[in-house]
């Protein structure tokens, strides 16, 4: 090998490239002009993808080949060629996967094709979406391949595929041109795959579980459901403010009070808050509401939902994120705010001592300036301190429940434990993953919360909820003991996909205007 690494070729200007795309278009397009073919035809049909090629034939050998004799027709983008003098070879890739990753080899073939044709192909570039139709056979290395009879251009590619596509530097090039990253990352394409997959698998599961899925408005005249600052418009016509949904929740339980026993949404909503790889301004949950359920049926739900994706996903419960083992299979541990941080932290007796509290979270670099640490409660700078000390840790799938009152405003309180409710949050790989409680369906209850809500908004709070009247007098018609969850499917698809950031499994995530 030589100590001297080999200069890369100058890369051709991307805008020369273009440029002579758009001269071979231009051709195509007086051929049509003249009464000849098509330039951009739409009468193919393709018979079979890359992956049933493989699946139907690579096992046979080159003489069952023959003999069989097998046609397709099969079409897709042009991913390598390889010119020689009376016949060629080109690779098209399509929408399958397989042991070929959705390719398929074709042969080409100057005598089968015809001289003009092969001509043609000859200039064809790379990212052309092309359909060739021909016999199954294998080539003398064993590969298999299209014999073809017919070759033709169905769209001319105008924009050069990248050589390349790695490196921090195309990161965002991947983010912001999804397409490109789809047609040049199988990983990426099968990571999409395993998400529409899992989503379905979840509708799926609820409806065989009787919920009834329904839609609810994403425009809010008040927006409520989640603390959270919602994105703000106007309606014209109603001349109105009006809200982009931070959470379906209070249309959902007003269904619930309407007579509908079990419901749910797979829903997007979108938080005018901070981006980084867990947060997306819109993100996509979903939440479900069953009467005569309490936080611990939802929890056992939860739990059967979660594995149910796991398999629907990717068919195993024991997973791998970022490198660690997650295992699905065992039962998800169920803990309080206090025992978490008794088993997780040195904090012992002083989880009760306020003073201690506030002086460990300033140890953590909290600040009063930003989290007014001298107005919280007992109960409110415990839940600081697990979040701060114990969230990451919760590594194995964990139920965290009965969070205190304050911060729980639509959560039905405990009957036997002053200042909690009913509530868990789910947590795997550190992280957030699942809200759900019995849901509070004492109107006046609900009312004077939301009056707090309102102080608390008054006083600075931009996430604070609205008053919302019209739950308020949903609830006051009456609603039957019920149990609501929110399950973060973004974040789950992290989760079951490996994935890193939530923009790897977003399609098209916020991204800064181009400039």
């Amino acid at each position: 090998m030589s100590d001297h690494p080999t200069a890369a070729p100058a890369p051709q200007d991307e805008n020369q490239l273009i440029q002579e795309r758009r001269e071979k278009l231009k051709a195509l397009r007086q051929i049509q002009a003249d009464g000849g073919a098509v330039a951009f035809p739409n009468d193919f049909k393709p018979s079979h993808k890359a992956e049933q090629l493989f699946d139907h034939y690579q096992h046979k050998s080159t003489e069952e080949l023959a003999t069989i004799n097998a046609h397709a027709k099969v079409a897709g983008r042009m991913m390598l060629k390889r010119v020689m003098g009376k016949a060629s070879f080109c690779t098209l890739q399509d929408a399958s996967f397989g042991s070929s990753a959705g390719r398929i080899q074709i042969y080409v073939k100057r005598e089968d094709v015809g001289d003009e044709v092969y001509e043609s192909f000859k200039h064809w570039d790379l990212g052309d979406i092309v359909a060739a139709e021909g016999v199954v056979f294998k080539t003398k290395t064993g590969e298999l391949s299209l014999h073809a009879s017919k070759i033709r251009l169905l769209t001319k590619s105008l924009r050069p595929m990248p050589d390349k596509f790695h490196g921090i530097n195309d990161q965002e090039v991947k983010y912001r041109q999804r397409y490109i990253d789809l047609m040049t990352d199988e990983d990426t394409r099968r990571r999409f795959v395993a998400r529409s997959k899992a989503v379905s698998g979840l509708r799926e599961f609820m409806v065989q579980h009787g919920f009834l899925e329904v839609e609810t408005p994403m425009l809010h005249p008040i927006p409520g459901g989640a603390n959270a600052k919602p994105f703000t418009t106007h309606h014209n016509a109603l001349d109105q403010q009006m809200f982009l949904r931070i959470a379906p929740e209070l249309y959902l339980k007003r269904l619930v009070v309407g007579g509908f026993d079990r419901v749910f949404e797979i829903n997007r909503n979108f938080r005018n808050e901070g981006i980084s790889v867990r947060h997306n301004p819109e993100f996509t949950m979903m939440e479900f509401y069953a009467a005569y359920w309490n936080y611990q049926d939802l929890m056992t739900f939860t739990e059967q939902l979660v594995r149910d994706a796991a398999i629907k996903a990717g068919d195993s419960l024991l997973l791998t994120y970022q490198g660690k083992e997650v295992d699905l299979s065992q039962p998800f541990d169920r803990l309080t705010i206090l025992e978490a941080i008794a088993k997780y932290t040195d904090a012992g007796d002083n989880v009760n001592d306020a003073a201690w509290l506030t002086n460990a979270l300033r140890k953590l670099g909290l600040t009063e300036a930003k989290h007014q640490l001298s107005t919280r409660s007992l109960a409110g700078l415990q839940v600081m301190y697990f979040e701060e000390t114990v969230e990451e840790k919760l590594w194995q799938p964990t139920f965290i429940c009965e969070h205190p009152i304050e911060i729980s405003p639509l959560a039905r309180a405990s009957d036997t434990k002053p200042g909690v409710t009913e509530r868990f949050e789910l947590y795997i790989t550190g992280r957030e993953f699942g809200n759900g409680f019995s849901e509070l369906n004492d109107a006046e209850d609900q009312a004077a919360r939301f009056h707090s809500q309102v102080a608390a908004k008054d006083n600075g709070d931009d996430e604070a909820m609205y008053y919302d009247h019209d739950f308020v007098r949903a609830l006051e018609y009456g609603m039957p003991p019920t149990g609501g969850c929110g399950i973060g499917i973004d974040r789950l698809m992290m989760l079951l996909t490996d994935s890193a950031s939530i923009r790897d499994i977003i399609l098209f995530p916020a991204l800064r205007r181009e400039s």
